[in-house]
């Protein structure tokens, strides 16, 4: 595949303790920014090594050129999935496209969790990637990433909606019913699959950790078959994974039933680090908003059409609103 060069054994042996190591000491090799230079009003909710003084609530670029991130090489990751050999695939043409505009090479990475993967671009090891809704406030405050795009269609709409799901053959019929049964959420960090139940089922008649235990699956892949299996009674998930699960056969639909369903939410944000050069950060602009998903591995799978332009002030603000209300603190221990 022309100018994209697949992650060896090796690397895929060796990335992963590189990515999970020595996270925040090179983020202190740039240095802390003073805040005589970045006041906690334009601080807001980044970490110390970051400033934002334009109030678009993301990581400004260094204005010193020799701080800007210029490689020969491009690490891409996505955001961890059950089955990650099949995304991995899926991706391949897409990066192919973004090697050919940028004119780098590209390396895809697979991650198994959020932390890794946020720790890897927080560390300068990571430049590009897809990250997941709840984790992306943490990416952005934590790391330095700039999301710029999502998966939708040309008429502008994206979103994903919380669905909860029983089994099909459940005694479960309101939301009221899941008192005292066995629930199953994603992780903590987990928009649709936590931090959202936490916020809105009060008010539809049940409140998680108090009228029934929490139990954390790790994936949406996990709830979802949990249910199926009988192994959780219900499960909060995301609409896209599950739908995504049911067209590649995985299960039938008439398996479950939805007895909760919300507006719909950003799905997985794309960007880039904070300080990569302009023009390079231009050309993946480029790449993600020139790429046509029609008969290729990605559109099959998410049924979009393609890339478009989100704002992460204005998109997100329900994502934040919804952590405000869980009090979650933008730190590395907290995300997975």
């Amino acid at each position: 595949m022309k100018r994209l060069i697949l992650v060896s054994l090796v690397l895929m042996l060796v990335l992963p303790a590189a990515f999970g190591r020595g996270a925040r000491e090179d983020a202190q090799k740039i240095g802390p920014i003073p805040d005589e230079d970045c006041p906690p009003d334009q601080r807001g909710d980044l970490d110390v090594y970051y400033c934002d003084r334009d109030g678009d609530l993301l990581a400004d670029r260094p204005a010193e050129e020799s701080k800007w991130v210029d490689p020969d090489t491009l690490i891409f990751s996505y955001t961890p999935v059950r089955g990650p050999v099949v995304y991995e695939d899926m991706w391949y043409d897409f990066l192919d496209h973004l090697a050919s505009v940028t004119g780098r090479e590209v390396r895809y990475y697979t991650v198994e969790y959020y932390t890794a993967q946020i720790q890897a671009m927080r560390a300068g090891r990571l430049h590009v990637a897809g990250i997941s809704t709840g984790p992306t406030p943490f990416a952005v405050n934590l790391a330095g990433y700039v999301p710029f795009a999502i998966m939708g269609g040309d008429d502008g709409r994206f979103g994903y909606t919380l669905q909860v799901y029983v089994h099909a053959d459940s005694d479960i019929r309101t939301m009221e019913d899941l008192r005292g049964r066995r629930v199953a959420h994603v992780t903590e960090t987990s928009n649709s699959g936590h931090q959202a139940p936490m916020a809105l089922f009060p008010a539809a008649g049940v409140s998680p950790g108090e009228d029934y235990e929490i139990e954390f699956s790790g994936s949406h892949a996990a709830s979802a078959f949990g249910v199926i299996s009988g192994e959780y009674d219900a499960a909060p998930v995301a609409s896209e994974v599950v739908d995504r699960m049911a067209q590649r056969g995985q299960f039938s639909k008439d398996e479950i039933r939805i007895i909760y369903e919300t507006d719909p939410f950003p799905t997985t944000s794309y960007g880039y680090a904070h300080n990569l050069h302009p023009e390079l950060a231009e050309k993946i602009r480029e790449a993600f908003f020139t790429y046509e998903f029609a008969g290729t591995p990605l559109g099959e799978e998410f049924q979009v059409d393609g890339f478009i332009p989100i704002s992460y002030r204005e998109d997100w603000e329900i994502i934040r609103t919804i952590q405000q209300y869980n009090e979650v603190e933008y730190t590395l221990e907290a995300i997975d």
